[in-house]
This record gives C-alpha cells, structure tokens and sequence, in this order.
C-alpha cells in the first residue's frame, strides 16, 4: 500500500550545539514524504525530501546562514533526500538504512522507527503515524563551515541529532468498473 505524509499533522526536526554550551533546534517547514507497506502491512519503502529553503530556527540572520553556501547551499541543492533500501524489524520498531543527500553528497544513513497501527479517521481516510530519531555528523556532507571559540570548543557541533513524527494518508485504493 502506498502512503504519503500529511504536512498539517507531521515534523522534520534537527538539534545541533551551539559553542558547546546550549542546543539550537530546528526544522524544515516544507517536506513530502511517501511509504509503502507490504501485505502484511510492514513497512518497506521510505522516501522523504526536504526543501532546504525552508530550514527554520526561529532566527532569521541564521536560517540565512544556514541556507548559505556555508552550510546547505540550498540555491545550488534546493532538496535533501532520503531514500531507503533496506528496512529491518526490530522488536516494536524498524531500523530503516538507506541514502541521504544533502549538499550534492549522498552517504549512508541508518534510524530507528515506530510505526503505528493504521486507523480510519472521521472522513473515511486510512492513516498511520512514524515516529524516529537518529544522529548523523554534518562533516560527512560537507557542512564544514566552523570558527573556533577564543577559550577552546567550536561554534557548531558537528553532530546533527534528528527526529521525525510523521502522519501518512493511504492511497485511495483503485476503483474497478
């Protein structure tokens, strides 16, 4: 079955340290993603691409910096990709690997998720919900940009951790006749 992700009910969220001291969160407010379930309703196939201009930290001066060919560059790489190519069940949950392209470098990627089980919703819609963390370091994309700190330590972090919680409307089966 096919799935695609309700923008109104749904987060793609980033953490990373700034000057090692405090944690700077944020998001991408503009983002599609789309699963498959086999049938026996596990999941099989994830694929999500964020609009890199769309990255909010509730800053402006910063969301520019971040957008910048210092860090995203997001005029020459307008989108960030995951795409997966193996999902493993894990107790509750899935470990989903896959690819994610972020600044013209795709690399390997691995994350925990917990799916829901599916519901019909008031309007007759078939939903379910994802909800998963995990960490990457932005170096191995290429996000290099940094200043060292007068006193020792850096201005960025270089890990990036990530979560999601995503809703999903199945495909409207096909109508026959």
């Amino acid at each position: 079955m096919q799935w695609t992700t309700d923008p109104s009910h749904s987060h793609l969220d980033f953490a990373v340290k700034h000057m090692g001291i405090s944690t700077v969160r944020g998001r991408f407010k503009t983002f599609t993603g789309t699963f498959e379930t086999n049938d026996q309703q596990a999941l099989a196939r994830v694929t999500v691409t964020a609009d890199a201009a769309s990255v909010d930290t509730g800053e402006p001066k910063r969301d520019d910096h971040l957008r910048s060919t210092d860090f995203l560059d997001a005029a020459k790489y307008p989108q960030i990709k995951f795409e997966s190519d193996a999902i493993t069940a894990n107790g509750t949950g899935y470990v989903v690997s896959g690819t994610l392209t972020i600044h013209g470098q795709t690399k390997p990627l691995s994350f925990d998720v917990e799916v829901t089980k599916a519901i019909k919703d008031p309007y007759g819609k078939t939903r379910a919900a994802a909800s998963g963390r995990g960490k990457l370091n932005r170096k191995d994309w290429g996000l290099n940009w940094n200043k060292a700190m007068e006193l020792g330590g850096w201005m960025v972090g270089e890990e990036v951790q990530f979560s999601f919680d995503l809703e999903a409307i199945a495909a409207e089966p096909a109508k026959v006749g």
